[in-house]
């Protein structure tokens, strides 16, 4: 076997020690997940931008809230994470609004809550799994040199039975071990620029629910005066 098929990637992940394999192999199924994951929630994100978009323009265009209300019971298997935030809010406000003890103030809070609640839960779901990204960004490195420094050492101890140490018979033991890391930064890397697009865009997602609900909250109190 000549040194290029020594220093082939194939050829270096097959010639690795055990434990290296591991390491590679470990890398590679965090990175498929990962990338699972990426899709999932650039695909989920965008639809909850989507709906809210839309459901934003159905709501200040000045329909009946009834209907509004009436569509959202209606059609819940298609609604978006916005509009079942309205409908709690609303669903609420009409309990609450039938109860002559209440006052203005009650009757509002009540909604709100029930806002509250609604939002956290959908806000859950828009965060859920980020922190496996984050985890895999923030950890990958350093279990791809992990396989690198065993490898090293593998390397160099099998250079101790040899009384002549030469480039071409350590090289490919430090190259396999590189490959490691290479695998540990290719896991890592999409993973950190996707968490932080999506934790981005998360943020901006929220500030629109928080804004939607304190000015919904505002028109239930003109409502029930």
């Amino acid at each position: 076997m000549n040194v290029s098929q020594d220093l082939s990637i194939i050829e270096l992940i097959l010639n690795a020690s055990l434990v290296v394999k591991l390491v590679m192999l470990l890398l590679i199924g965090v990175s498929l997940v990962s990338w699972y994951w990426i899709f999932r929630k650039a695909f989920a994100i965008r639809d909850a931008r989507v709906r809210t978009d839309q459901f934003e323009r159905d709501f200040w265009s000045g329909g009946d809230l009834n209907a509004l209300y009436q569509s959202a019971m209606n059609n819940r298997h298609v609604t978006g994470a916005l509009e079942r935030i309205f409908e709690a809010g609303y669903r609420e406000f009409t309990k609450l609004r039938g109860q002559t003890s209440l006052d203005t103030k009650a009757v509002v809070d009540g909604a709100r809550r029930a806002m509250r609640a609604t939002y956290q839960r959908e806000l859950d779901d828009l965060d859920s799994h980020l922190s496996f990204l984050a985890s895999v960004g923030s950890v990958s490195p350093y279990v791809g040199l992990l396989g690198t420094v065993w490898g090293i050492m593998h390397s160099f101890r099998g250079l101790s039975n040899m009384t002549t140490a030469t480039l071409s018979a350590v090289a490919p033991g430090i190259a396999e071990a590189l490959v490691a890391t290479a695998i540990g930064l290719f896991a890592a890397i999409p993973a950190v620029v996707a968490y932080n697009r999506f934790a981005h865009d998360v943020d901006r997602i929220s500030v629109r629910f928080e804004s939607f609900m304190e000015e919904f909250s505002n028109i239930l109190q003109r409502q029930v005066r």
